[in-house]
């Protein structure tokens, strides 16, 4: 065996979901599940086939989101692998409509930070061990800190 680390492209202004599923209908579920949830969102995703043909399946909206969502699958080339890039909406909009999702594993991320996925590679092929999402923590927050959260939070329009 042997592990392997694979950078996520993530483009500006974009968020990213990747996830594990075990379905050939999952493309099509979550272009779905996304459009159904936030009607206004633009995206890509890409979900790698496991078997038969083994080919990366592909749907979405964007198709520059749709290309780079097909990249990011090819790059990792676990089976069963998701991967959705979001604009125009948050992960938090549409992540439990994909939990819902019923072929839906598992998620390893949503985010829009830096991510780097960690993949074991046997004769067989590649399996997502786990993500690296951000950076290490800095500290602790302070009061002023709070009052920033708090504030962003409420500026977003995610609380009152």
């Amino acid at each position: 065996m042997e592990l392997k680390i694979v950078s996520m492209q993530i483009p500006d202004g974009c968020n990213l979901i990747l996830g594990q599923t075990h379905f050939i209908k999952t493309a099509e579920d979550l272009h779905e599940a996304i459009v159904n949830t936030v009607p206004g969102a633009k995206f890509g995703l890409a979900f790698n086939e496991a078997s038969g043909p083994c080919l990366v399946r592909a749907e979405g909206n964007d198709d520059a989101l749709k290309q780079t969502a097909i990249q990011n699958a090819l790059a990792l080339g676990a089976g069963h692998v998701f991967v959705v890039l979001l604009r125009d909406a948050y992960p938090i909009n549409v992540l439990d409509r994909i939990k819902n999702c019923w072929e839906i594993c598992a998620l390893f991320c949503a985010t829009a930070n830096p991510v780097q996925v960690v993949l074991a590679e046997t004769e067989q092929g590649r399996g997502v061990l786990g993500v690296v999402d951000g950076y290490a923590p800095k500290g602790v927050e302070q009061d002023k800190d709070v009052l920033e959260r708090k504030g962003f939070l409420r500026k977003i329009g995610y609380k009152l």
